[in-house]
């Protein structure tokens, strides 16, 4: 599902009052706080979906995979988001592959 398909099943869940510009605006909004909020350092839990924020990870040694040279790896952060056990249950696990 892209951007395009989710503003229409807002817009469809919305009702007959409202337009697909409003859907749009709508999504927009909620996204661009969650961004907003996660950028800050904050913590956004969505309850029933789950939670955005942003994590550290330390400095570390790695290998180079072709010469097998320790190497340094510096601190980082990255985006982590975690989905809540309702929104795990909701979706459910795809099945293991057959060998």
């Amino acid at each position: 599902m892209n951007k395009t398909e989710l503003v229409e099943s807002i817009h469809g869940k919305l009702g007959e009052g409202a337009t697909k510009k409003c859907a749009e605006a709508a999504l927009s909004a909620v996204l661009d706080s969650i961004t907003a909020a996660v950028k800050k350092g904050e913590k956004v839990q969505l309850i029933g979906f789950g939670t955005f924020e942003m994590k550290t990870r330390a400095a570390r040694t790695g290998l180079n995979p072709r010469t097998r040279e320790a190497i340094k790896i510096a601190a980082s952060t990255t985006l982590a988001f975690k989905p809540s056990s309702v929104f795990k249950k909701k979706v459910g696990k795809k099945p293991a592959k057959k060998k």
